[in-house]
């Protein structure tokens, strides 16, 4: 203990950057004077991890910086620190809430009063258990203790100026993992998670929305109030929902079934005002979606724009000029653009199929009430822009009158009144412009829906003439069925009275009379013509309303034929077959009876 210091100033220097008093050997103060606050470098605090209460760990060392660490003199021993060009020793894993260390490398003879004196310097001890195999647990009152003694990982131990080996060892401090300590872990988990539940509970229970105020029961007074209530927009929710409760709870009763019909005539009568909001939010939709639709159009017209621009940069005229990168480039954008606008294009497309598609049949069917409706709509904002236009033109007069008088007062007014008098004379002046202004507008809104509206007459008159046209067309129809007809008639009539006139219809009897005689159930008129059109390969018998055959060079009618049949009753004859819907007529060949009863 009395060994001199070859140094003094060193120790001092040394025990300085460790921030405590520089001590001697004997344990005298070095310098009297020492102020702890003091460091090597102006400006900085000592950093000293060994200073109990501080909490803090020795900051990082750069790696190419090895740690420098100075002698530490304790008053039954001392402490040198390692070899800085080492590496620093190993630890495990630090244990959750480790506040007990394992310290081994203690001399055969330390003691646990010099293991106090050595790390009661980190912190606040509460116990040491010592083993006799020259290692000790000390348990520290706080975790950033620990951090401390760790630092004295490596350094060799002395006590007092002996070189025995007994009371020589080199420290190994390293994390220990016990039991007390992990359970003081668990329970301050515990508090704090507790303390998280109960803040989040606040949290909820401070957003949650209020519960609904309860429903009072019914009297006569509160019942006057609900009354009152249904009649206030504001409140009816409120009041509706407190009488369906009423009516639920069953309080309707001979005394109160007048009362509680009148507040359901009061909540009935807010249904015109309900069905004017949903009429008016659909006006807001229908306009929202017309605004949508007219913006998509135009972001349309400018993708056609851009992919006009890459078409004509991909024409080789253009082509040639660009580098590989710059064309591989604008075929991508090209083909990106075209991709988006079809895309934008469906989308428009489909918006329209949709307002096709809620379109009502009566208005494509009736285009001409539309017409009318349209019409009829244009003239009653025509007669209202022109009464809005006289009392705009009444306005403006009346505004010219008072601007006059407005003059005239001026003249006759003091020269107090005059600054007053201006600005009510610029008042109305901007009055009047405004008001001209208006009226100017009002003016060509007006010239406007007078062209609609002749532009609506013209379209009328055309549709006019083109019912009339189509009037025309089916009266000369129905003329020419009539004259067709009236050009039969008389073919009828001219018979002679041979049934064969010519050589034609002697044929065609042969043939029908063939025919009919090999069908002896008889044969329908158009059954017949097909089996002519078969015959011949120049006959064609197409039936449709007008049917006609031809025989040779000569065309003749199935009636023409069947009035033939007609003709020659002995030899034709025509029957019905079938009932209702199914009813059929057949001619039948009946040549041989005729010759039997003749």
């Amino acid at each position: 203990m009395g060994l001199p210091m070859s140094d003094p100033t060193a120790w001092a220097t040394a025990m300085n950057n460790l921030g405590m008093a520089p001590m001697g050997m004997t344990g005298q103060p070095l310098l009297p004077d020492f102020d702890p606050a003091l460091g090597m470098m102006t400006g900085i605090p000592p950093i000293n991890p060994m200073m109990p209460g501080l909490g803090i760990v020795p900051p990082p060392i750069p790696p190419d910086m090895p740690a420098v660490k100075e002698i530490i003199h304790c008053k039954s021993c001392t402490l040198f620190p390692p070899n800085p060009h080492l590496p620093p020793p190993a630890t495990r894993e630090r244990p959750p809430g480790c506040k007990t260390v394992f310290v081994g490398g203690l001399p055969e003879n330390g003691t646990e009063q010099i293991i106090m004196e050595v790390f009661e310097q980190c912190g606040e001890v509460i116990a040491i258990r010592k083993s006799k195999k020259n290692f000790c647990h000390i348990r520290f009152a706080e975790e950033f203790m620990v951090d401390k003694a760790l630092y004295l990982s490596g350094y060799r131990i002395r006590l007092g100026s002996s070189t025995d080996k007994k009371d020589t060892g080199r420290l190994h401090v390293d994390f220990a993992q016990a039991r007390d300590d992990l359970y003081e872990w668990e329970c301050k988990q515990r508090m704090l998670a507790r303390e998280e539940r109960h803040r989040r509970r606040l949290e909820e229970e401070r957003f949650r929305p209020p519960s609904p105020p309860p429903v009072v029961h019914y009297s006569d007074h509160e019942c006057s109030i609900i009354a009152e209530k249904l009649k206030d927009d504001a409140k009816f929710s409120e009041a509706v929902q407190t009488l369906l409760t009423w009516i639920e709870r069953g309080e309707v009763n001979r005394r109160t079934a007048n009362n509680f019909y009148s507040m359901i005539q009061s909540a009935n009568s807010h249904i015109r005002r309900l069905v004017n909001e949903k009429a008016a939010h659909e006006k807001e939709m229908e306009e929202a979606k017309e605004k949508f639709k007219l913006a998509l159009s135009g972001i349309l017209v400018q993708f056609e724009q851009i992919v006009a621009v890459y078409h004509s940069a991909s024409k080789q005229k253009a082509w040639d000029h660009f580098t590989k990168a710059q064309r591989k480039n604008i075929s991508v954008w090209c083909k990106q653009a075209e991709e988006i606008r079809n895309i934008h294009n469906d989308e428009l497309m489909g918006i329209r199929r949709e307002e096709e598609m809620e379109m009502s049949d009566e208005e494509i069917e009736d285009p001409s009430e539309m017409k009318e409706t349209e019409e009829s709509a244009l003239v009653s904002q025509v007669e209202a822009l022109k009464e809005e236009n006289d009392s705009l033109r009444w306005q403006l007069d009346a505004y010219r009158n008072e601007v006059e008088l407005l003059k005239q007062e001026h003249g006759k007014a003091s020269r107090d009144e005059d600054t007053t008098k201006e600005q009510q004379l610029k008042l109305l002046q901007q009055a009047l412009q405004g008001m001209q202004q208006h009226l100017l507008k009002v003016q060509d809104e007006y010239k406007k829906r007078e062209a609609e509206l002749e532009k609506v007459r013209e379209d009328k008159l055309k549709i006019e003439a083109l019912l009339e046209t189509l009037k025309e067309q089916e009266s000369s129809m129905s003329r020419v069925c009539a004259c067709s007809q009236e050009k039969e008639g008389p073919v009828e009539k001219t018979l002679n009275n041979s049934p064969v006139k010519s050589e034609r219809e002697a044929l065609l009897v042969g043939i029908i009379s063939t025919f009919l005689h090999v069908h002896p159930f008889g044969a329908s008129i158009e059954y017949i013509c097909s089996y002519l059109q078969r015959l011949d390969s120049k006959v064609g018998v197409p039936i449709s309303p007008f049917p006609r055959a031809s025989l040779g060079s000569t065309f003749i009618c199935t009636t023409e034929v069947e009035v033939l049949m007609t003709r020659l009753q002995t030899t034709f004859k025509q029957e019905l077959s079938g009932v209702g819907a199914s009813l059929e007529k057949k001619w039948k060949f009946c040549g041989f009876d005729g010759l039997k009863t003749t």
